[in-house]
């Protein structure tokens, strides 16, 4: 059978509204399935008034709050050098709840990110002062060809406390990308800034990063329909956390083998479950309110074991991809 029996053995079972779409699951593997669709309805189309978000609180907003709470002085924190914090490879429950509080009050997503694989911690006096997220990237690139896949990741989150000396995170981040490379097979890290978050992508400039562009990204976000003081994209739709509140709200009693810290594992979800499950979460991503945004910054980082490889691997990417000057501001 042809190419052309088998799109004409696809189609021919089509209702109005009906359609077959193409995408790839977790794996990467292609996946062929039926689907439809409606027209808009009237109420989308209505113009919203923009809500407004104040980032400020994430940069100076809680220093005073810190300074009370820990008991420091201006003095205490002026003289703080990095070398004064101890960096660590996160790998205790309790650690990683303890940095989810930290990502939630200083970093203004207030998530951990859809895949978190690796997570690190700078540390003052046993204070936690720095938080960063390693975790897979929302989509594979090709940045450096078919290998791509088996060497990204993605710095999904990263954080410093409002008192931490002003260059602790780009130290912080070289300090996770070696730890990667000595001890995984990753050596591409990709990274966003978001514009609208005040994101200009500095400490991603102070460590030599490739810029990529401003192309990134969706440039439609939604309220958390959860939490109306979060933003999220459609994948938070689809992410593990979302699932488990859908099950609640329909009354769905969770198996702890339907999922892990990395994935949902819908072999183990009844069909009929799995159904209601997802047909839910279209629907809840259908009503949340939506924001037009603007696309992000992209920025990648290539570091080898050695010299050598870090020569080759940067070559390589060169010859791939369009490099772009640093933005103007």
């Amino acid at each position: 059978m042809n190419r052309l029996d088998i799109l004409d053995r696809l189609f021919q079972g089509l209702k109005f509204k009906g359609i077959v779409y193409k995408t790839k699951d977790a794996k990467g593997k292609n996946v062929v399935n039926y689907g439809s669709v409606d027209f808009l309805e009237s109420k989308y189309k209505e113009p919203r008034k923009p809500k407004n978000y104040n980032f400020d609180k994430f940069n100076s907003g809680t220093i005073e709050e810190d300074k009370k709470t820990l008991g420091f002085t201006d003095e205490d924190i002026e003289n703080l050098r990095v070398e004064d914090f101890e960096f660590k490879y996160i790998d205790t429950k309790e650690e990683k709840q303890e940095a989810t509080d930290f990502i939630k009050r200083y970093e203004w997503l207030g998530t951990v990110g859809s895949y978190p694989t690796h997570w690190f911690s700078m540390r003052y006096k046993g204070i936690l002062g720095g938080v960063i997220i390693m975790g897979m990237p929302n989509a594979f690139s090709t940045l450096l060809g078919d290998k791509t896949k088996e060497i990204e990741r993605l710095i999904a989150r990263g954080a410093s406390a409002s008192w931490t000396p002003k260059n602790l995170g780009s130290h912080f981040l070289m300090m996770c990308m070696k730890w990667m490379v000595d001890n995984t097979p990753y050596r591409l890290f990709t990274a966003y800034s978001d514009p609208t978050a005040k994101e200009r992508g500095k400490i991603y400039q102070g460590l030599n990063f490739y810029y990529l562009g401003q192309k990134s990204g969706t440039t439609t976000r939604c309220i958390n329909p959860y939490n109306k003081d979060k933003i999220v994209t459609d994948r938070a739709f689809r992410a593990r956390s979302f699932y488990k509140r859908y099950a609640k709200d329909l009354g769905i009693v969770w198996q702890k083998n339907w999922s892990d810290d990395q994935k949902m594992h819908w072999e183990n979800i009844p069909d009929d479950i799995e159904k209601q499950l997802r047909d839910y979460s279209k629907k809840m991503y259908n009503e949340a309110v939506k924001i037009d945004f603007p696309s992000k910054r992209k920025w990648a980082f290539v570091l080898g074991k050695d010299k050598r490889e870090t020569r080759q691997l940067r070559k390589e990417f060169e010859s791939r991809n369009k490099i772009y000057p640093y933005p103007d501001d």
